[in-house]
């Protein structure tokens, strides 16, 4: 839909859903105010605040991007989809400082559309479209930003608390892991407290509240338990050490039968196998899955060279790579196999990316 700032912004088709969903429950309000309209011209005026509502949850989310940008944190994009909007930033804060200026920008920015909504509200009548409009946005954009105060992940104020964890535990994952917690509480509540008045007072909740209610503790059950997820990754990371998960690795000449690159590795006890020039050094690297899929009859008659890839400046890794540097070196350029390197250029092994990934299954 656009570039502010240089980020892309995405509107998902089920934006659509919720748009008739607040157009059809937000018309009989219109002609409550506004009587002398007619259902079609009441419908419109409904549509229009969806409109609205979904700009200000856009200029929330920018306000989130734009602090990010400040703090050098590339954002890749931001899409705007069912339950609101999402602003996808490529890199955590280095610091809960500026997690915790990250995070409170868009509920800032959301309360600010409040006070000025409710400021142009008092200068306009309340039975025209425009006081209609202005003062269904004010008081939208009030609960959007309290809401997301609200202390649990995925929530923004889920956010904000694991900053201050953060901050107390010198721990990013304690925070993470708290506020998540906290965030599931959050979901249960929003189920739980509805039903429990209902039990104990008799009285009949609107159905239209308890879906919303639902629809959101699911959303937040399902961000929180994901936030945990990611904490039990991350914990893993500082344990994935080149130089632990290398393979042993030959060289061989280009044009060596593969069968018989594979006889000398396996008699060398080796678990890779790195083609190499005429003066020994490593130029391509044998691609593990390439050589499962040539058939045993045929590897006698292929050069090793035709299942390998070869060997670009990116593929090779310094030996004592370990933890986020590592991961980002390798996420920078996706490949199967690296070759890992000692500082003086000796070649020291192979890392093989389905070693890695096995680091964290099952997390």
């Amino acid at each position: 839909m656009g570039r502010p700032f240089g980020i892309p912004v995405y509107v998902s088709p089920t934006w659509l859903i919720v748009a008739a969903f607040i157009t059809y429950t937000f018309q009989p309000i219109v002609l409550a105010y506004l009587p002398w309209l007619s259902q079609a011209t009441g419908y419109a005026v409904a549509f229009v605040f969806a409109v609205f509502l979904y700009v200000s949850v856009f200029l929330h989310e920018l306000a989130h991007c734009v602090v990010a940008l400040r703090f050098g944190l590339p954002v890749r994009r931001i899409t705007l989809y069912l339950l609101g909007g999402v602003s996808e930033i490529e890199r955590e804060p280095d610091s809960p400082g500026k997690e915790f200026l990250v995070a409170f920008a868009g509920p800032l920015l959301s309360l600010g559309l409040a006070v000025g909504g409710y400021i142009v509200y008092r200068f306009v009548s309340p039975f025209t479209v425009v006081g209609v409009l202005v003062q269904q946005l004010w008081l939208s954009n009030l609960i959007v930003g309290i809401f997301n105060l609200l202390p649990g992940l995925p929530l923004d104020g889920g956010r904000m608390l694991r900053a201050g964890v953060w901050k107390l535990t010198r721990s990013p994952g304690s925070g993470t892991v708290a506020a998540a917690w906290v965030g599931r509480v959050l979901a249960v509540a929003l189920v739980g407290v509805p039903l429990g008045i209902t039990l104990i007072t008799g009285q009949d909740q609107e159905i239209t509240f308890l879906l919303w209610s639902v629809l959101l503790a699911s959303f937040i059950w399902m961000g929180a338990s994901q936030s945990l997820r990611v904490a039990r990754v991350r914990a893993r990371i500082p344990l994935v050490r080149a130089r632990e998960l290398a393979r042993p690795a030959i060289a061989v000449p280009a044009e060596l039968p593969l069968a018989e690159a594979l006889r000398r590795a396996q008699e060398a006890g080796a678990r890779a196998i790195v083609v190499a020039d005429h003066e020994g050094r490593p130029v391509a690297i044998v691609n593990e899955a390439a050589v499962s899929a040539t058939p045993e009859r045929r590897r006698p008659w292929i050069s090793t060279a035709t299942v390998a890839r070869s060997l670009g400046p990116e593929l090779v890794l310094a030996a004592d790579l370990e933890g986020e540097p590592l991961i980002d070196a390798m996420r920078r350029s996706p490949a199967a196999e690296y070759l890992l390197v000692e500082r003086g250029g000796e070649v020291y092994g192979v890392l093989v990316t389905a070693d890695v990934n096995r680091m964290f299954t099952g997390v």
